[in-house]
């Protein structure tokens, strides 16, 4: 019998030593959840034997039990390396259209030639459908498809209006000839803004400012150095082209325009050659707020031209810059004419018995009977933990206690040796008695 105990210390120090030396040949394994082993003594007696007397059987081996504690966050420069901060886990399917799910914490991901979001060895990474706003439509782990980043571009914008602030000299006089906006002697000062087409080309607008009077300007507009008419405006280059005409008070303040809409004429294939919609117009917006004295914009004080803000609402061709990952999980795409547009949201699962949940390799699980049903959500939402992008959770494991353990483990491997040659010496001694 003292055989067969030291041969079950024997085996449970074994099973020790190969769990410890697991989790030491894991310590750098993302997403890696160290183990403990977790051993039973064995005892066995029938009905008619001797309790007080009994002595144990030996060991055994219970349980090789993960520890799913939260290991130590690392940040990197890809922003589709993720991290879960708290309870959950990632979700990835092997094939696009597959139910087949596995579970992990390794954050690893990429993308792949189809532009889907990977793991290293080719899981998808599944996420839930949002809204414009960005709001979850669902948060269903059935309604969670794999996360895929768009190739295409932004779409373009055209431009509809131009905002000017800005103040005009007082002290300019009136040009001697009639206004010619590709001669500088025939007015005052000029400014110009990019705008942009229905298909996204860019294009200059330019606004010429003529002093015909004092305390009051006539404006005229040109796109791709092409003047552009201003209909209902009262004045005109002489060539049948009109422009507006904007009066000041004698304080400086602006007194009114004319006309009171200043819109430019449908620009016209002559200037939009490219196949864009001709019939582009843009308002011409001074930011006029008639709430209070020195409010009303633009200006006429005696000091130099000067345009303090100069914007318009149109929005070039956008190509993908960059993908940003909120705590939330909000995977959003963000492009090159500044608009950004959200994408889907990383979905999250946790369960009642992390423990009972079965390893498949690669740092990751799939769902059992003992470790109960998935149980979808969103990040940072009811017991899930949030979402740290270009981060890695790396292995729970403590080096210096592992390395304790070893010790341990092999100590007691050779204690159990020790017991085992004990054994083995008695019963030689006692073959030996004549």
């Amino acid at each position: 019998m003292s055989f067969n105990i030291a041969l079950s210390g024997l085996n449970a120090a074994q099973k020790d030593l190969d769990v410890t030396s697991n989790n030491i040949a894991n310590v750098n394994t993302v997403g890696f959840k160290e183990s403990r082993t977790e051993f039973v003594d064995v005892y066995a007696a029938s009905l008619l034997a001797g309790g007080k007397t009994k002595v144990g059987d030996g060991v055994l081996t219970a349980d090789v039990a993960q520890q799913f504690s939260q290991g130590s966050i690392q940040f990197t420069n890809n922003s589709l390396d993720l991290a879960i901060a708290g309870n959950g886990f990632f979700v990835t399917v092997p094939e696009i259209d597959s139910l087949d799910a596995s579970y992990t914490r390794a954050g690893q991901f990429k993308l792949n030639d189809s532009n889907f979001v990977v793991n290293s060895s080719g899981g998808y990474l599944l996420g839930f459908p949002v809204n414009a706003d960005g709001s979850s439509s669902s948060v269903a782990l059935s309604t969670a498809s794999p996360l895929q980043i768009p190739t295409a571009s932004g779409a373009p914008s055209k431009t509809n209006e131009v905002d000017v602030k800005m103040n005009l000299p007082a002290g300019d006089s009136v040009p001697a000839f009639t206004f010619d906006h590709t001669d500088p002697l025939t007015y005052n000062n000029s400014t110009s803004v990019t705008i942009f087409d229905s298909l996204g080309d860019s294009h200059v607008m330019t606004y010429y400012f003529v002093k015909s009077a004092p305390n009051t300007w006539d404006m005229y507009a040109a796109v791709d150095n092409q003047l552009v008419d201003i209909p209902g405006g009262p004045v005109n280059n002489g060539a049948g082209i009109n422009g507006a005409q904007l009066t000041f008070l004698a304080n400086g303040d602006f007194n009114t325009q004319d006309p009171t809409l200043i819109q430019t004429a449908p620009l016209g294939t002559a200037i939009l050659s490219n196949g864009a919609d001709p019939s582009q117009q843009i308002i011409v917006d001074f930011n006029l707020d008639p709430t209070g004295p020195n409010i009303n914009e633009p200006t006429q004080y005696a000091s130099s031209f000067e345009v303090t803000s100069l914007e318009q609402d149109g929005l070039a061709v956008g190509r993908l810059t960059g993908i940003d990952i909120d705590s939330d999980g909000l995977v959003r795409a963000t492009y090159s004419n500044g608009t950004s547009e959200p994408l889907a949201r990383i979905a999250l699962v946790s369960f009642a018995n992390n423990q009972g949940l079965t390893q498949i390799g690669n740092s990751s699980w799939k769902e059992s009977i003992v470790s109960g049903e998935a149980l979808a959500g969103e990040a940072g939402s009811g017991t899930f933990g949030t979402i740290n992008s270009s981060a890695l959770e790396q292995a729970n494991v403590n080096l210096t206690t592992e390395l304790i353990d070893l010790i341990s483990a092999q100590r007691n491997f050779q204690a159990n040796s020790r017991a085992l040659e004990v054994s083995n010496q008695l019963n030689q001694t006692i073959l030996q008695i004549r």
